[in-house]
């Protein structure tokens, strides 16, 4: 009897490890066939200076945001 409980709880445990790897793989998957996720910020950004703490555009030769007054990269 005991034999019997030990056969069939180790037979639940390798279908529940066997359910997991196939649902990682599935998920895997998915997330490979949907590609790049999109850029954050619209085309209309190009050659400006985008502010790390309020995403505001600025001009291209502005020093601090026109915003938020945070210093600008570059």
């Amino acid at each position: 009897m005991d034999q019997m409980l030990l056969l069939v709880l180790a037979l639940a445990v390798a279908i529940g490890v066997a359910a997991l790897a196939l649902s990682r793989s599935r998920r895997n998957t998915a997330v490979r066939e949907a590609g790049p996720a999109d850029a954050p910020l619209a085309v209309s950004t190009e050659g400006m200076k985008i502010c790390p703490r309020c995403a505001m555009g600025n001009l291209w030769t502005a020093r601090t945001c026109s915003a938020c007054g945070n210093a600008l990269k570059g």
